[in-house]
């Protein structure tokens, strides 16, 4: 009784606000195509998103669709302001939140954008700055918002461009939730007019005499000390004036704030913690081991990156340091190809952000779409379509209540990071960059550039797969640690066992002097190998060095402070939990919930299957799986500790949370064994596009693509139908279990009368209840949805007609023309023989 009132208690326990607005259900970007966009199709839009499972929707006005042109409509004028305030209005009615960007396509500016506010760049020329307008469009921009990106470091930049919404929305009643600044991509932005003088007075010496060394190739001596001068006032000047004038704009006029702070030149622990709700991004496909997940061939690693956990924790990073509620993410960016992205690929991308500490997804993305426009309707070019013309949408909703079960949990819980690791950026900075301006940009593409390279990355990588957890802590932030009166660092919303330093070279005096506070309130501080070498910053460096290196001496004497090479060792000493779930292969996130510690873990790899583990604060644990309920784990000692036994499947998630009265076992594993599926198939093509194939029998199974000349191309639901006998030995088993291998893309399973479920996410394994199989005649259908990919091949080579849009049009994975025509024909159906698996 307990755990169903729990479960009741979970499922209830969405994040609103005072219009029952849902965080814990996703949320999607919606972009606004040349912001074409009709009330009685945004409010079409609307009811289906609702439907389908989704909590809000982010407004992104970009270019337009050709022969759309007479119903553009310019950004923030005021039949524009009329569409943005319908959407808002209606959205309440639905329970839908809405966002929107604080302008068109990305990165900011427009019209109002005059040459001398535009970004610039610096060269050294001769020993002097010589400085050029980038001349950087908006990119993606919609009608009404072309024009010049803006200067980021420039000192009214971004308060003469937010003007024009000053203006728009002084008579504006229903406003967005939040409002949304993108990545940073101000290419070669590099200076600003006042520069020289702000860094003057920042960094107390003139940089003109030092500019040479900014380009320095041959490690000359204080190249790096100025560079670190150099990249800090930028850093500085991009919080202030861009992140933080943003903030404070939007704050002033009713807004929340979402903000991408990857890739800029600044510390992104820093812009990140300005905003109310840090957002990263997962662009691309992580290459998980799970067995049966597949990736876009064609996806370039080299120019694009893979997602990694650690660039994700930055953003989490500082919503746990400041207590933030909310920490969001741009999801699925460039997943795979258009229309060859399923449900399955989508998920683990999912479950590796919500380890990383992400908490509020925003699906990448639907595009506004005429409801009567004909198939496949408007599309964005860099998108995975999770819209209403989706291969998936018919079970877009079953993902969606998969993310908002987790969300409502993840979003009304506490982490329980033990550690905390400084970010040394100085570091970073002291290095000539590779990238455009030669400044530092701290990307989710090639992280290898930042962060994985550099001893900050090993260390993390380390301590990710050991099992420690973890947040990072910028030079800034370390300012407001203080020491509880248990010994632990507290930020004010979050506290940690210790904080450690990455091996590493460069350190500012505002820094040591905040880690000599902290030891001396008894924090427990732990450098990696070695103390910092020198203090960061050119300027009256020799002296200031002198008193860096007494100070060095000083901390290092605290009784709470410790120097070595055992990482683990110095961990244990100051209390710190190690987690053998990473051990065992597995990635998780520890939070705590009224008092209560919850984990939440998931199998993004192919080590491990089931078997007995620890878990570091819980004894005793029940399994919350968000697709198939709450179930108790049974529980032994082993050498005197606590163990549980988890069975979780490659791609397979779960909760782990505190329980009591489990009984204590010895063993609980037993010899899987499995008997075929054995008899002939029907196929019989139920739905889907260009025309409905001929019915088909099969002796086994296989991709229907096989089958006919029309069946190659059809991209649908067919319902597989097939009789079969079970050994009366089999009957008598428990947790019987089918096993239906390898699906194409969806399957909902009926034997004998009763559905079994829908089956979306790998592994495609449905539990059989008790009673359902008898020995002889068994009967099961089983239904399925393929991807939209095979169709579009025909259609790229009869009508290519619906790629009709400006700018990019429509791109490939590749960044070339879109042509589908050439494509080979994507497996689909059941192409593996089924079993019945169970346990001796």
């Amino acid at each position: 009784m307990r755990l169903r009132i729990l479960l009741c208690l979970m499922s209830f326990a969405l994040t609103v606000n005072a219009q029952n607005i849902s965080t814990a259900r996703p949320w999607t970007y919606w972009w606004w195509m040349g912001s074409a966009v009709k009330k009685q199709d945004i409010k079409a839009q609307l009811d289906i998103f609702k439907k389908s499972g989704l909590g809000g929707v982010h407004i992104i006005p970009i270019y337009g669709a050709k022969g759309a042109e007479k119903d553009f409509i310019p950004f923030l004028s005021p039949k524009w302001l009329e569409m943005m305030e319908y959407t808002v209005a209606e959205g309440k009615k639905l329970g839908l939140g809405v966002d929107m960007t604080t302008g068109t396509g990305w990165p900011f500016g427009g019209p109002n954008v005059s040459t001398e506010l535009g970004a610039l760049q610096m060269e050294v020329v001769d020993g002097a700055p010589s400085v050029k307008n980038t001349k950087q469009m908006v990119k993606r921009a919609a009608p009404g918002g072309e024009g010049l990106v803006f200067n980021p470091f420039h000192k009214s930049a971004m308060s003469q461009y937010l003007t024009r919404f000053d203006s728009a929305f002084s008579a504006v009643r229903e406003k967005p939730r939040s409002m949304y600044m993108d990545s940073y991509e101000a290419y070669g932005a590099n200076w600003t007019e006042d520069f020289l003088t702000e860094f003057q007075k920042r960094r107390g010496y003139d940089l003109r005499p030092n500019l040479t060394l900014l380009k320095d190739s041959v490690n000359k001596q204080n190249a790096g000390l100025v560079r670190i001068d150099y990249q800090q006032t930028l850093a500085e000047l991009l919080r202030e004036r861009y992140a933080n004038s943003w903030t404070k704009w939007s704050r002033d006029h009713g807004f929340k704030t979402r903000y991408q702070a990857h890739g800029s030149p600044g510390n992104l622990l820093d812009l990140y913690d300005e905003s109310d709700i840090p957002e990263t991004e997962s662009f691309g496909t992580s290459r998980f081991p799970i067995p049966g997940l597949r990736v876009d061939p064609d996806y370039s690693i080299k120019q694009f990156g893979t997602p990694n956990p650690l660039a994700m924790k930055f953003a989490s990073s500082a919503a746990h340091f400041s207590g933030k509620k909310l920490v969001s993410s741009e999801t699925s960016t460039w997943l795979a190809n258009h229309f060859k992205v399923s449900l399955s690929q989508i998920k683990p991308q999912i479950d590796e952000l919500f380890v990383s500490g992400i908490n509020h997804i925003f699906y990448h993305g639907t595009t506004y779409s005429p409801i009567n426009d004909p198939y496949p309707g408007w599309l964005f070019y860099a998108s995975t379509n999770y819209g209403p013309t989706s291969h998936f949408a018919e079970h877009f909703h079953l993902l969606n209540k998969y993310v908002e079960k987790c969300q409502s949990i993840l979003q009304e819980s506490k982490p329980d990071n033990d550690v905390l690791v400084y970010f040394p950026i100085h570091d970073l900075w002291a290095k000539p960059a590779r990238s455009s301006g030669g400044v530092h940009l701290l990307e989710v593409h090639h992280v290898d550039r930042w962060l994985l390279d550099l001893p900050f990355g090993k260390l993390t990588q380390q301590l990710w797969k050991d099992g420690y957890s973890f947040d990072f802590v910028s030079d800034r932030q370390l300012e407001r640690l203080k020491v509880d009166s248990k010994g632990n660092l507290a930020s004010g919303a979050t506290s940690y066992k210790t904080l450690i330093i990455p091996s590493e070279t460069y350190m500012p005096e505002e820094t040591l002097a905040s880690l000599l506070r902290l030891a001396q309130a008894g924090g427990k501080i732990i450098f990696q190998g070695k103390t910092p070498e020198q203090v960061a910053g050119f300027g009256k460096h020799d002296e200031r060095q002198k008193t860096f290196l007494e100070n060095v001496v000083q901390l290092s004497r605290k009784n709470t402070v410790q120097v070595g090479t055992d990482v683990d060792k110095l961990l244990a000493q100051n209390g710190v939990v190690q987690e053998e779930v990473s051990k065992k292969g597995l990635s998780y996130i520890r939070k705590i919930k009224n008092g209560k510690v919850i984990y939440f873990v998931s199998n993004l790899g192919n080590a491990f299957t089931e078997g007995w583990i620890s878990l570091g604060k819980i004894k005793v644990a029940a399994k919350n799986d968000p697709l198939n309920g709450i179930s108790v784990l049974a529980k032994r000692d082993s050498a005197g500790i606590a163990q549980v036994y988890l069975k979780l499947l490659p791609g397979q998630s779960c909760f782990l949370e505190e329980e009591s009265g489990v009984a204590i076992v010895s063993n609980v594993k037993g010899k899987v064994k499995s008997v075929p599926v054995s008899g002939n198939w029907d196929i019989t093509f139920l739905k889907g596009r260009p025309s409905l194939p001929e019915t088909a029998k099969l002796q086994k199974l296989g991709s229907w693509t096989e089958l006919s000349d029309s069946a190659v191309y059809f991209s649908g639901t067919a319902r597989y139908t097939v009789t079969f006998d079970v050994p009366k030995s089999v009957l008598t088993k428990k947790g019987l279990q089918l096993d239906l291998g390898d699906v194409r893309e969806v399957a909902t399973v009926k034997i004998n009368g009763k559905v079994l479920g829908t089956f979306w996410s790998i592994p495609f394994i449905a539990d059989i209840q008790s009673g359902i199989l008898k020995e002889k005649g068994n009967k099961m259908e089983i239904e399925v949805t393929n991807l939209s990919a095979n169709y579009m091949r025909l259609r790229d080579k009869q009508l290519p007609d619906w790629k009709k849009f400006y700018d990019i049009n429509v791109a490939d994975i590749t960044y070339k023309k879109f042509d589908a025509s050439s494509w080979q024909p994507m497996p689909s159906g059941l192409l593996e023989p089924l079993k019945i698996v169970y346990q001796e």
